[in-house]
């Protein structure tokens, strides 16, 4: 790379690259790595580039992989990146432009070198890579340092330590993305990763003291969604030869590498998606998810997953169980806002059902707000276009829902709020009806769909469930949801009826002629005092003949069926379902980074 301007064409014959990943050693002291880090090229801004790019340094991470055993250079490169991140801090105070733009470009080059090695090597040789001192040509140190180990913990601080401005915005992403990239391994695994080296650096060691602050960055990160830095907000004078990456870099994250606002990656679904306007915010969120999906270690369980799962809200001044070892506090109402306004992603919605099913204080917290209607008009809006989403996604906001629906203080409150033109409802014009009403309405909608489309059982179940919840609480209903009601139930019953017909022809035969079915006697009471008034009965003569007849109706002669609460039960081995569909949304959205599809295990995506 180096100073002079570069194209993407021209890295595999780039000098400084060739001499990093060359067969001679570079000690971390020579001024050849001031020279390397002073890149600049014309920065990718689609996936399609991110490919070539890829493409056109996979010779240079080969021959660094073959060469490193002996040469070391990508410890001394780690050890450069490190030796600078102990001065990040002072430089961002210090409005240190070059000096923050040659550690981020570091850490970049990390970034790709670590992604290459990851998807081409098992993680014992990784290892080895990354505690290779040399003392003698091809030898081994006996106390050489757990570079992988430090290089984390430096990553760790750098996210939850550095302020965040606009100097030091690209290398914040960085570093997150950096992250993700040492947890894809699972990516080139088939079967779920319950021993990895994940699991020995992040859930014990050096890194471990750093899980409640670093989970509490993350949500905040997500939280405040802050925007890339505009074009020009630190701008370095422009070079002759027309800018390259330095100019990139300093005039802000429109035009560099970690920008790529086109989602996915080759072999991607076809339909759009939609602009990421906060790259820092989207990798975090990506980080928190697969974090919290790691697998228990086998002898401690995961403690990212404890954070998430004890949080409290920044005004409960309640202690903190001692059992409770990676506790933090958090603005709820900040967390919530975010989460209402977020819902369009499969991630904060998968984020949501997180808190929701794990953290009783979220939960608690959100079912006591005043205001749901912010938090379930976008997920009823998902189930609305189920057409357009994706299966995991509209399971993810239907079991939200599912769960909200236990509480029956939500069931009775959602009838009381009062909503006006809902203009994605398109079936028919609703100038007022209550929130009760319009979540009856979707997910009727959302079973006759699946009815007559992808008839999924699991989809259809937790529908069902979902009505039985509220049935109970049902008040004041829109003519128009309680007419979808009784359709749906006369589509029920005759579906029933059907298999019930099916189901006992082979019986009939043996019944003899006197055997007589028994009539259903709550239908054939009530249909009887009808008969006797008489014909064209007006609709509040039948209304007031079935109050009459609901005193007259013998009690002994009913069935008492018990108040049903259908509740939300997460699957033995939950892992086998979450972690591969986290990783398909790291595949899908993460910025920047790039997976041939052919190299990936976990799931399959087809290729261009």
């Amino acid at each position: 790379m180096g100073s002079n301007s570069s194209r993407i064409g021209d890295l595999p014959k780039n000098e400084y690259l060739k001499k990093l990943s060359g067969t001679e050693s570079v000690s971390e002291n020579d001024p050849f790595w001031n020279q390397l880090l002073s890149f600049s090229f014309p920065a990718p801004t689609s996936s399609t580039e991110l490919k070539l790019l890829e493409e056109a340094t996979i010779s240079v991470c080969r021959s660094l992989v073959e060469n490193n055993p002996r040469t070391g250079n990508l410890g001394a490169l780690i050890k450069v990146f490190l030796s600078r991140t102990k001065e990040l801090k002072l430089s961002a105070e210090c409005q240190n432009h070059i000096f923050i733009w040659q550690t981020h470009n570091a850490l970049f080059i990390i970034c790709c070198l670590l992604k290459v090695f990851i998807c081409e090597m098992s993680e014992e040789e990784l290892q080895l890579h990354f505690t290779y001192e040399e003392k003698s040509p091809g030898s081994y140190s006996s106390d050489s340092e757990d570079l992988l180990e430090e290089l984390l913990c430096c990553l760790m601080q750098l996210i939850t330590d550095i302020p965040l401005l606009d100097i030091t915005y690209e290398i914040s992403v960085e570093a997150v993305s950096t992250m993700v990239v040492f947890l894809s391994c699972q990516l080139f695994h088939k079967e779920v990763l319950r021993q990895s080296i994940s699991h020995k650096y992040l859930m014990r060691g050096r890194c471990l003291p750093y899980t409640s602050k670093l989970v509490k960055t993350l949500l905040y990160n997500f939280i405040r969604q802050e925007k890339p830095p505009p074009p020009g907000a630190h701008v370095f004078p422009q070079q002759s030869d027309g800018g390259g990456l330095l100019y990139g870099l300093a005039s802000g994250v429109a035009t560099g590498l970690w920008t790529v606002f086109t989602l996915g990656g080759v072999g991607s679904k076809a339909a759009a998606a939609p602009e990421v306007s906060s790259p820092l915010a989207n990798q975090s969120l990506l980080l928190l998810l697969v974090l919290a999906n790691l697998t228990d270690a086998a002898d401690a369980p995961n403690p990212y997953r404890q954070a998430i799962m004890s949080f409290k809200n920044t005004q409960d001044s309640s202690p903190f169980p001692s059992s409770i070892s990676h506790a933090f506090q958090i603005n709820f109402n900040s967390l919530y806002m975010a989460l209402c306004e977020q819902q369009t992603s499969d991630q904060a919605t998968l984020l949501l059902y997180t808190l929701l099913h794990q953290n009783s204080n979220i939960r608690t917290y959100m079912l006591a707000r005043t205001d749901m209607e912010n938090l379930v008009l976008p997920i009823l809006e998902i189930l609305y276009h189920v057409e357009e989403r994706n299966s995991h996604h509209v399971y993810m906001a239907l079991i939200v829902l599912l769960i909200l629906t236990e509480d029956d203080g939500f069931n009775r409150s959602i009838h009381e709020v009062m909503l006006k033109n809902i203009t994605w409802y398109s079936e028919r014009v609703l100038t007022e009806i209550s929130l009760g009403s319009l979540l009856i309405l979707v997910v009727i909608r959302t079973i006759q769909y699946n009815m007559t489309r992808t008839r999924d059982k699991y989809l259809h179940t937790n529908c069902l469930a979902a009505l039985a919840n509220m049935s109970a609480q049902f008040r004041s209903l829109h003519q128009y949801a309680a007419q979808r009601i009784i359709s749906l139930f006369s589509l029920l019953s005759k579906k029933h009826n059907k298999v019930l017909e099916q189901a006992t022809q082979s019986l009939r035969g043996s019944l003899s002629s006197s055997d007589v079915p028994l009539p259903d006697y709550v239908i054939t009471f009530f249909s009887s005092r009808l008969l006797q008034a008489g014909a064209e009965l007006s609709v509040e003569r039948v209304l007031e003949i079935i109050k009459q007849g609901v005193v007259a109706l013998p009690k002994d002669r009913l069935k008492k069926f018990p108040e049903l609460k259908f509740k939300y039960v997460e699957e033995e081995q939950p892992e086998e379902f979450f972690i591969p569909y986290v990783w398909s949304l790291v595949y899908n959205s993460a910025v920047g980074l790039y997976w041939n599809p052919q190299d990936i295990q976990l799931f399959t995506m087809d290729s261009d």
